[in-house]
């Protein structure tokens, strides 16, 4: 199964089995894991209501096919926001809502945000013609065919993902530029779909062993974190304005690459990055397959969370939503409903956002007339975050 065939099973509920020793990366962190997500996935039955890349359920939108990257705050506002109707709609349909804990919510919103992680496949005839036209043919051999001064590709199967090409082409990309100036060939340039299309090429070609991982998975973003730095990336490029200004911010704009967008932008760029790199003495790093992963990772989770929420601005949203109506906040009596200030284990985001999905589905009154379910601004959802955590921190502290 290629990498590509890979991420798309990564995004569909039939990934309830174990994983084989192909799948032994690590991913993110211990609570956000979104292999374990696509198993919540199809185990809470979210895959009975809504599909994703057109496999599950109809009832609900395919949660493939977001136009933009979703932060935390705004699919657990979206969890929110919909709660209503789809409590009606899984009543209406025999289906029992399910509960979720925060490791599990935790889980399931990393995989929903890793659902674009992957790019689409590739085409594998545009692969081979760009094998040649990109004059790659010169140097390496696929299946016969080729020159022989770069290693034969036929017997490398990790070409079949494309953190293991991001990594090969960083690592002997100086070496690779050399020969071709040595032979008179123009360096190719490749956008995003061309490499893509020459990954599809060479996976099939690949005959090796069926042992090791193929690092198709997310890495592991906190890890990358701290190779950003270990590394010396830090010292050229910056990450949300924070390091250096030789190079471009990583993610300004709230970029995120894919893979094979990041391979191909590697690629393209290490010449100048080289170069930059021997001006101011630093030595090119060595990365590892698993290493470029975790970076990869840590770039494409920096704007994980979105803006950071406001315990203040949060007791506003508690007023203006209604919450006050029924939750006590300091004690007042008569209240239907818990008080906030007393409710254990709100610790993170995801406990937050655990406790509004398991919320009771109610409709609230002011002067005996029925209000509207109170919808939440993703800006407003982590501002409720906030103050829910803060109160929670405040009374394991007193």
């Amino acid at each position: 199964m290629t990498w590509s065939a890979r991420g798309m099973a990564l995004a569909v509920a039939l990934l309830l089995l174990p994983l084989d020793p192909a799948w032994a990366q690590q991913v993110p962190g211990p609570s956000q894991d979104p292999v374990a997500g696509a198993r919540i996935f199809g185990a809470k039955g979210c895959v009975k209501c809504h599909s994703v890349n057109g496999i599950g359920g109809k009832v609900g939108p395919d949660l493939a096919k977001i136009s933009r990257p979703r932060t935390f705050f705004e699919l657990g506002a979206d969890m929110w926001n919909h709660l209503q109707k789809m409590s009606a709609r899984m009543k209406q349909l025999g289906i029992t809502r399910p509960k979720l804990d925060e490791r599990e919510v935790g889980d399931l919103v990393g995989f929903l945000y890793t659902l674009n992680y992957f790019d689409s496949p590739g085409n594998a005839a545009e692969g081979r013609r760009l094998f040649t036209e990109k004059r790659c043919i010169l140097c390496h051999q696929v299946q016969g065919v080729g020159g022989v001064v770069g290693p034969n590709l036929d017997g490398l199967r990790q070409f079949a993902s494309p953190i293991f090409i991001t990594s090969a082409m960083w690592n002997h990309g100086p070496q690779m530029s050399a020969k071709m100036k040595e032979r008179g060939v123009e360096r190719p340039s490749f956008t995003g779909p061309e490499l893509r299309d020459l990954i599809a090429f060479l996976a099939p070609a690949t005959a090796g062993s069926q042992e090791g991982p193929l690092y198709v998975l997310p890495g592991r973003s906190e890890v990358g974190r701290q190779l950003f730095g270990q590394k010396g990336c830090i010292q050229c490029h910056s990450v949300g304005g924070v390091g250096g200004k030789v190079g471009p911010d990583l993610v300004e704009k709230g970029t995120r690459r894919s893979p094979v967008e990041f391979a191909a932008a590697m690629w393209n760029k290490a010449p100048a990055m080289t170069a930059a790199m021997a001006e101011r003495g630093i030595a090119v790093p060595e990365l590892r397959p698993d290493e470029m992963a975790d970076i990869v990772a840590y770039l494409y989770s920096v704007r994980y969370f979105g803006n950071a929420g406001s315990p203040p601005q949060g007791y506003t949203v508690l007023s203006q939503k209604g919450c006050l109506q029924c939750h006590a906040l300091s004690g007042e009596r008569g209240k239907p409903a818990s008080d906030l200030s007393k409710v254990k284990g709100l610790d993170s985001p995801a406990a937050v956002i655990a406790v509004l999905w398991n919320h009771t589905v109610v409709t609230a009154t002011v002067a005996g007339k029925k209000t509207e379910w109170p919808t939440m601004t993703p800006q407003e959802m982590a501002d409720l975050s906030a103050v829910l955590q803060s109160l929670s921190q405040t009374r394991r502290t007193r």
